[in-house]
């Protein structure tokens, strides 16, 4: 697959250029595309979906989710401004995807999944892609990670109606956090904001994008479990 896999980094460099206007960024940074070029994207999705797994488009991958399009991926992860060592809360992990391109980059990542057995594969593959150091939890991702904040920089690959207060509460000043917002079917857009010295958040319009809701209620048999 190493030439689809070439062709994907194409894809998202050429998105960048096209969208420059709206983002800012013209090119995405070099340890975001090294890392693009690094992780396996088809290891990361149900094995009927591997053939495609490096189309430049969203994939499904069970549960009503989605693998997020390769550009939103590269250029979310671009957004945070991550340095090596840095402490990234991730709400949504899917299918492990994102977080394992945050880690490739150096980030610490700590990534909730409100779907058990999403959480479960995401864990599994994780190991088994050298991405050990991924701390996932399964549970209610608008409550965040308190035992493990503060945090660097949040991603959020959900769209919640609007940003949920509780993962504000865990940034560091200075923090960063990328998030969709919007009803599902509505306008949606991804924000980039900062956090200030006050404890508010500057936040600009980057793109409009459509993302799966960010789901709020508890499973029934949540227990806010840790793996391993």
């Amino acid at each position: 697959m190493a030439e689809q896999h070439k062709r994907m980094l194409d894809a998202i460099a050429a998105d960048a250029a096209d969208t420059a206007r709206l983002t800012g960024r013209k090119t995405l940074s070099a340890p975001v595309m090294a890392a693009m070029a690094k992780v396996r994207r088809d290891r990361f999705v149900p094995e009927t979906e591997a053939p495609y797994a490096y189309v430049n488009r969203p994939r499904p991958i069970g549960h009503g989710q989605t693998i997020s399009q390769p550009f939103v991926v590269a250029l979310m992860t671009d957004l945070l401004d991550l340095a090596p060592g840095d402490r990234v809360l991730e709400i949504g992990t899917g299918s492990g995807y994102q977080a394992a391109v945050l880690a490739e980059i150096g980030a610490r990542v700590f990534t909730i999944e409100v779907v058990e057995a999403l959480a479960r594969r995401a864990t599994e593959v994780l190991k088994k892609q050298g991405y050990g150091t991924v701390e996932v939890r399964f549970g209610d991702g608008y409550k965040g990670w308190p035992e493990q904040a503060p945090f660097d920089a949040v991603i959020v690959t959900a769209a919640p109606e609007k940003i949920p207060d509780a993962l504000v509460a865990q940034m560091k000043p200075g923090a960063r956090m990328v998030v969709p917002v919007g009803r599902q079917g509505d306008a949606q857009a991804l924000y980039r904001c900062v956090k200030r010295d006050d404890g508010e958040l500057d936040c600009r319009n980057v793109l409009p994008v459509a993302f799966v809701p960010m789901v709020d209620e508890k499973p029934k048999d949540e227990r806010k479990r840790l793996w391993p």
